[in-house]
């Protein structure tokens, strides 16, 4: 019963101003993101966008080639003996 008499003050605390403030870095990644550099937005972010858009395109066409090797498979009948 004693824990929930400090639960008031303990919320309090969590949702205090006092917390340290962050700094706002939207401007600075929007000059990144809208600069005219020729590049298309989903690799501007660098070396992870490039790494991470290139895995999703491997795993996006390796996942579309299987599904159409099982499709193709199924469509022919098994042969019974």
């Amino acid at each position: 019963m004693n824990h929930l008499v400090k639960l008031p003050r303990l919320a309090s605390r969590a949702f205090s101003s006092s917390a340290r403030q962050l700094k706002n870095k939207v401007p600075e990644s929007q000059k990144i993101f809208q600069a005219d550099n020729g590049l298309p937005v989903h690799i501007k972010g660098g070396t992870g966008d490039v790494l991470l858009y290139r895995a999703t395109m491997t795993l996006t066409i390796a996942g579309t080639c299987y599904s159409l090797y099982w499709l193709f498979i199924a469509s022919f009948p098994q042969k019974k003996e």
